[in-house]
């Protein structure tokens, strides 16, 4: 019986012994050493970064102040998808699609006044490496793409100082915008035009985003179609949403909702041609704005009593 025990053992340890050298040397012959990612061009080509390693940070963030982020987000989360609080705005990132959700500011008079303390010019345009580098978008994304590097915080909307500025300028606070005409033109018209509204209501919330809507094309069908920069794969969103909420001493809230098109627009058409209503947007960017406000609160919407 041991006797038998003893040759059972040695052939198996023969049949692995050859079927590993034997896999070995198929290997070697047969299958090649290295996955070429250049005959897949569909694919964005990173580093060789493991997406289950660690990621030392490569810069300290200052943790923002708490009861600023929950002044912010006062009125409720659109959504609760990689949320990352700054210091004065607070965003959902978009890992996929290398651009954010969604991003919240509350603007007050004091806040948008002019500050000799600040000076933009000083700011710079960086990559936010509290993003896994699988899922950042960086400058060299928006070198000789045609597109403007867009803010959807506005750097205007954050004088207090010159951190807050400056943090403005992550990219991942950045959309691929048509510039002449667009972000430099009638966004920005909309910009100044939100800034304005501190004149008349103490507390202004603003959220802003991209959309990627669909078009109906010449075979009667709808499709979703966008473009992508980089070696990244930065999407190109077909429009822009910007919903406001105006805060009125007595607490009341008044609500403002616009969709613009990102491409160039004549600076004669005016901003309230883009004024559509707030459930549109939310259905279009699967998100709930100012979930938490009781619907009696809001006494306008785009200028129209409710």
């Amino acid at each position: 019986m041991a006797s038998t025990k003893f040759r059972t053992a040695i052939t198996t340890c023969t049949v692995a012994t050859a079927a590993f050298f034997g896999g070995k040397y198929y290997e070697r012959h047969n299958l090649p050493h290295r996955v070429n990612l250049s005959y897949y061009p569909a694919l964005p080509v990173f580093g060789t970064v493991e997406a289950a390693s660690l990621i030392p940070s490569e810069t300290t963030v200052a943790k923002p102040n708490s009861s600023r982020i929950s002044q912010i987000m006062k009125y409720g989360f659109p959504s609760l998808d990689s949320v990352i609080s700054y210091n004065d705005f607070v965003i959902s990132y978009d890992k996929r699609n290398r651009v954010a959700h969604w991003v919240f500011e509350h603007l007050t008079e004091e806040s948008v006044r002019k500050n000799d303390e600040v000076d933009r010019s000083k700011c710079n345009f960086v990559e936010d490496k509290s993003i896994h580098p699988y899922f950042r978008s960086y400058n060299s994304d928006y070198k000789r793409s045609g597109y403007d590097r867009g803010h959807l915080a506005a750097a205007g909307n954050h004088k207090t100082c010159q951190k807050h500025v400056e943090e403005t300028f992550y990219l991942s606070n950045m959309a691929p915008q048509v510039g002449k005409g667009f972000n430099r033109d009638s966004w920005n018209r909309l910009e100044k035009y939100v800034r304005k509204l501190t004149r008349t209501y103490p507390n202004v919330y603003c959220c802003t985003g991209p959309l990627y809507l669909p078009q109906r094309e010449h075979n009667g069908k709808m499709y979703v179609r966008y473009e992508v920069i980089g070696a990244s794969h930065v999407a190109v969103p077909t429009h822009f949403y910007k919903i406001v909420v105006g805060e009125t001493k007595d607490g009341n809230l008044e609500m403002e909702s616009y969709v613009m098109p990102n491409t160039a627009i004549d600076d004669n058409v005016p901003l309230t041609s883009f004024q559509v209503a707030p459930d549109v947007v939310e259905r279009a960017a699967g998100l709930l704005f100012f979930d938490n406000v009781a619907k009696n609160r809001i006494h306008k919407i785009n200028g129209k009593k409710t």
